[in-house]
């Protein structure tokens, strides 16, 4: 397994277990939260199974996913979902995951 994918499961794997229990009036922002963040590990493991322009794309589909749960993480944390301290932590595990993405993609 790549680092980054690990780094990308463990992101994930934690802010699921955070999202559990969302006021309703915040429930589709961390539905698009869940989706986001999953979709990064998810991405890094079927690029690893490609080849060429194909295993690229992968990789920036995961590197765009990973922006876009960070964007959502700021955005519940703004609102109490989450605390300060969690937005701090998954926002740092986030970007060293869009750091590796970056590379990986060859961009």
């Amino acid at each position: 397994m790549l680092d980054a994918q690990s780094l990308a499961t463990q992101a994930a794997s934690r802010l699921l277990a955070k999202l559990v229990k969302v006021p309703a009036v915040y429930r589709d922002l961390a539905d698009q939260a869940r989706r986001a963040v999953a979709s990064v590990p998810l991405n890094i493991a079927e690029a690893t199974g490609r080849v060429g322009k194909d295993r690229s794309h992968h990789f920036r589909i995961a590197y765009g996913s990973a922006q876009e749960a960070t964007v959502a993480i700021q955005l519940l944390a703004s609102v109490g979902v989450l605390s300060g301290t969690d937005e701090v932590k998954f926002v740092a595990l986030l970007d060293r995951v869009k750091a590796m993405t970056w590379r990986l993609a060859g961009r």
